[in-house]
């Protein structure tokens, strides 16, 4: 049987020719796409590979040849300011032949208990299959707004305080820019080389970025953008402050002469229209990104709940369907400073929540109350007002793709 064949193991550099050529296949990257964007079939392995070598890849092999595999980048997250290690799941694929034998599945599960070990406790990921994913304990933390605003619907100028100031994509004002951003923004991915590296990899070279410097000379946003057909296209904008938002826009409007719309992407949870004096704009809403909390337990050592004028406890069971570390009843007590503990104990409760609504209502993107509404919290409207008055209330903003 062709079960007998396969071993599961950890790739090597040696690997990575296949590693690219199952990704491609999988996610169907023709060479007509490489072209659009000015890539050839070797410029993939080359820009991929010093990410890969610093990735963890655990892959399934039929004898020598790969057949599916996935990878965990070694990545930081803001949850309500603090640090947080984070493991994101990416190069998830199986070739078809070797479908339904579980392979993904086993590989999810070791991929899990290695991110355990190196102390990331929350996983993140891009789904190809939201129910996939969910059957697995990950779940929809963040949306993606798509948008179109006609030259006529762009906001008149506001006099601000600041400037605004044009650089190449990979310029240190860039990246000094998103650092200081990330370090307050929930949900963000505090990004090192090979995360700024994995977020370039896909756009083509017209890309600029206006970086928009508050009157103190602070850097309190930017906005990342390419013009092409009269269109002024909007990969990202990230700001501090409603000055600089006000300050972006004037600088986008100023391209009134030279555009007919502004299509673009948000990525706050927030839709854009309400902002706008002429709000009958197009906006789609999508999601996004998925998480995961990958040790309940140790999560909550590190989570920032409110402070209270008292402590608050709560006993719950928690079910988890791949980490048996996270499945069962658990007592969780915040003190007054909003320190959490999360214990397993022996005890009869009627509360029940997943490991996947756990992470939505951690993350904040759904509020305890709206999960209890839809049964998906179980348990009674006085605990529900704890956690409502104990978890801050921010959705997460994510705009990577890895």
């Amino acid at each position: 049987m062709r079960q007998n064949n396969l071993k599961m193991r950890k790739l090597t550099p040696l690997h990575f020719e296949q590693y690219n050529q199952l990704l491609r296949y999988v996610f169907q990257v023709t060479e007509q796409t490489l072209n659009s964007i000015g890539w050839e079939e070797r410029d993939i392995v080359r820009a991929k590979y010093p990410i890969l070598e610093q990735a963890e890849i655990w892959g399934w092999f039929d004898n020598d040849n790969l057949v599916s595999q996935l990878a965990i980048y070694d990545m930081k997250i803001n949850v309500f300011n603090q640090e947080y290690k984070m493991g994101g799941v990416t190069g998830v694929g199986t070739y078809p032949e070797y479908s339904n034998m579980g392979l993904m599945h086993k590989l999810l599960e070791n991929a899990l208990y290695i991110m355990q070990e190196k102390g990331q406790y929350i996983s993140y990921l891009y789904p190809y299959s939201i129910p996939f994913y969910r059957r697995k304990g990950w779940e929809i933390i963040s949306d993606k707004i798509y948008y179109e605003v006609q030259d006529y619907q762009l906001p008149k100028s506001e006099q601000v305080k600041g400037r605004v100031q044009r650089f190449q994509p990979e310029s240190p004002e860039v990246y000094s820019a998103y650092e200081r951003y990330s370090l307050c923004t929930h949900g963000a991915v505090i990004r090192n080389k090979a995360a700024w590296d994995e977020y370039w990899l896909w756009d083509n070279d017209d890309m600029t970025v206006a970086v928009y410097y508050n009157d103190n000379d602070e850097a309190d946003g930017y906005l990342i953008y390419w013009i092409a057909n009269d269109v002024f296209h909007v990969k990202d904008m990230i700001v501090m402050n409603e000055e600089a938002h006000i300050g972006l826009w004037n600088f986008i409007s100023a391209h009134f002469s030279m555009i007919d719309k502004v299509k673009g992407y948000t990525y706050t949870g927030e839709p854009l229209a309400f902002l706008l004096d002429d709000a009958s704009i197009k906006e789609t809403i999508s999601p996004y990104y998925m998480a995961r909390i990958v040790d309940f337990e140790k999560f909550i050592e590190q989570y920032p709940f409110k402070k209270s004028e008292s402590k608050r406890e709560w006993i719950f069971n928690l079910v988890d369907p791949m980490m048996p570390c996270n499945d069962g009843t658990f007592c969780l007590e915040i003190n007054k400073n909003g320190k959490g503990i999360a214990k397993k104990i022996h005890a009869e409760t009627m509360d029940k929540i997943s490991i996947q609504t756990m992470t939505a209502m951690l993350m904040s993107y759904k509020r305890p109350r709206y999960l209890h509404r839809i049964e998906r919290l179980k348990t009674t409207m006085d605990k529900v007002t704890m956690l409502e008055n104990s978890i801050e209330q921010r959705q997460p903003y994510i705009s990577d793709y890895f």
